[in-house]
C-alpha cells in the first residue's frame, strides 16, 4: 500500500470534511494561490506586456501539455493546453471527419457526456453533408464499429456510473474498420494510468479541473497522434494556431504539429493554477495511484452494500471495468446527496438517480472512506433525506 500522506498535505481542504467530489472539481492545491499571485504581481504587474516573452506565457500551453502528456501516456510534444473541453472535442471531431470524407457516421454511446454529443450534433448541422450521430449502449460499441463509421467518439470513463471502456481494443477495431478514434479523458486523466500512444488513439482531450485539481474553469488539453499532427485540419483556425501568428497574415496557414490546435490567447492566470497543481503530480506514480484507488473504491462498495441495502451499485465491480468513482442508484438520490453534504460528506448527483462519489488517493484515505460509509448509512437508515429542504434543486447538482 502506498502512503499518500505527503500529497494529502499539499491540499487546502476544510477540516472535518470528507471530499468525494474531485471527479467534478478538485480541491485547492495550497501552492496555487501563491503561484497565481506571482503571476499577477510579479509577471502581470511587474512585466506588463513583457510577460509574454519574459515570463514565458506564450510557451506555457506546450510546456504544460508535456506535463499532462506524462499522465496520459502521450509522446513528448503531442499535447497542448487551452480553451475548454467542448472546444477541444469539436476540434478533434472536425479533424477526424475531414480525414474520412467518404464516410458519414460518427459513433458514440448513450453513456457519453452530453456536451460531447451536443458538439457532434452542432458539427453535423454546420457541415450539412448528411452526417449521422449514431448512439448505442456502452456495451454495444465494439459490435457497432463497422466500415461505415468515420470516427468513434468515446469517453473512457462514464461520468455517471464510472464504467470504463477499454481503449486499446476499441481503437484497434476502429482502425481495422478504417475509422478514427477520439477519446475524452475527462474522468480518466489523473484517475488512472492512461496510454493514448500505446492504445493507438488518434485524438484525445480532457479537462484539468477534475482529478488534475487546476481549479474551476481551468483550461482543457488536446492530444493529436504524431501520424496526424501535420495533417489534421483544426477547423477552429485561430490566430495562435497559425504558422506565424505575429506575421499577421490575412489568410490562415496551419502551425506545425499540435500547435495548429491552439485557438485563442492562452489563459495565463488559469495556467498558473494548473502549473501549481501539476507540481503535485510530478512525484506521483500512476500505477501506485491506481492500486490505491481500487483498494479505496472496493472499501467504499463493501461498506455501503453491507450497511445500505436500499442503495443499488451502478459501478462495475471488476477492477478493469471501472474508473476511480463509485456510483449508487436511489429514487431519492438528489435529496440523499444533499443530506450527506449537510453532514460533511461531499459527493454529487447525476440525473436521474445517481449518487456519485469520486475517490482521489492524493487526499482521500481509508479513514475518510470509513467515515463516509458511517454517514451514508445514517442518512439512509434514518431516512434523513426525507426532508422537503433537501428536494429543492440547485442550479448545479
Amino acid at each position: 500500500m502506498t502512503d499518500f500522506s505527503a500529497t494529502r498535505a499539499l491540499f487546502d481542504l476544510p477540516p472535518g470534511l470528507v471530499y468525494l467530489d474531485g471527479n467534478s472539481l478538485g480541491p485547492l492545491p495550497k501552492a496555487a494561490p501563491v503561484r497565481m499571485e506571482r503571476a499577477m504581481r510579479e509577471e502581470w504587474g511587474g512585466m506588463l506586456i513583457g510577460g509574454w516573452n519574459k515570463a514565458g506565457w506564450m510557451a506555457q500551453p506546450r510546456a504544460l501539455g508535456d506535463r499532462i502528456g506524462r499522465l496520459i501516456g502521450a509522446e513528448p510534444g503531442q499535447v497542448v493546453v487551452g480553451d475548454t473541453l467542448s472546444i477541444k472535442v469539436f476540434q478533434a471531431l472536425a479533424s477526424a471527419v475531414e480525414m474520412r470524407p467518404d464516410r458519414r457516421v460518427i459513433l458514440s454511446d448513450t453513456g457519453n457526456f452530453p456536451s460531447d454529443l451536443y458538439m457532434a450534433e452542432g458539427l453535423i448541422g454546420m457541415l450539412g453533408k448528411g452526417h449521422e450521430l449514431r448512439l448505442v449502449e456502452p456495451e454495444a460499441v465494439e459490435d457497432a464499429i463497422t466500415d461505415e463509421i468515420a470516427a468513434i467518439l468515446i469517453t473512457e470513463v462514464d461520468y455517471r456510473t464510472g464504467r470504463r471502456h477499454d481503449m486499446a481494443p476499441l481503437t484497434a477495431k476502429a482502425h481495422a474498420m478504417g475509422a478514427l478514434a477520439i477519446w475524452d479523458l475527462a474522468h480518466s486523466a489523473g484517475a488512472l494510468p492512461v496510454e493514448v500512444a500505446g492504445g493507438g488513439a488518434d485524438f484525445a482531450c480532457g479537462c484539468t479541473y477534475k482529478y488534475l485539481n487546476a481549479g474551476p474553469g481551468a483550461p482543457a488539453f488536446i492530444y493529436v497522434a504524431p501520424r496526424h499532427a501535420g495533417r489534421a485540419v483544426p477547423a477552429l483556425s485561430g490566430w495562435l494556431g497559425h504558422h506565424a501568428p505575429f506575421a499577421f497574415e490575412t489568410s490562415y496557414r496551419a502551425g506545425d504539429g499540435v500547435n495548429r490546435m491552439r485557438v485563442g490567447t492562452p489563459p495565463v492566470l488559469a495556467m498558473a493554477a494548473l502549473d501549481a497543481a501539476l507540481d503535485i503530480w510530478d512525484g506521483v506514480d500512476m500505477a501506485a495511484l491506481r492500486q490505491e484507488s481500487l483498494r479505496l473504491t472496493d472499501r467504499l462498495i463493501a461498506g455501503v452494500e453491507a450497511a445500505c441495502p436500499d442503495l443499488t451499485l451502478a459501478t462495475p465491480r471488476e477492477h478493469e471495468r471501472r474508473g476511480s468513482q463509485v456510483s449508487f442508484r436511489h429514487p431519492e438520490g438528489y435529496a440523499a446527496m444533499q443530506a450527506l453534504i449537510a453532514r460533511g460528506v461531499v459527493g454529487d448527483f447525476r440525473a436521474p438517480d445517481i449518487l456519485r462519489f469520486g475517490i482521489t488517493p492524493l487526499y482521500v484515505g481509508a479513514a475518510e472512506i470509513d467515515h463516509a460509509v458511517e454517514v451514508i448509512a445514517e442518512v439512509m437508515d434514518r431516512r434523513l433525506y426525507d426532508d422537503a429542504g433537501y428536494r429543492t434543486r440547485a442550479a448545479v447538482t
